[in-house]
């Protein structure tokens, strides 16, 4: 066996860790799953909305 393909099934062999950043609906469904998950409670700036975050990066330099 090559050494990409020992590598290949040596990553496919290691457990899954997963970090869901936004939606917590995501962390949840893996977390019944059984999947370590690390979630991160974030929104886009300005959630979204073109005119602020255009606003908000003037403010930010």
């Amino acid at each position: 066996m090559s050494d990409e393909n020992q590598a290949i099934r040596s990553l496919l062999q290691t457990p899954v860790y997963v970090v869901n950043v936004g939606l917590e609906g995501f962390a949840q469904d893996l977390e019944r799953c059984g999947t370590p998950v690390l979630h991160v409670d974030w929104s886009p700036p300005a959630r979204g909305d073109a005119k602020i975050a255009d606003l908000l990066s003037k403010l930010g330099g």
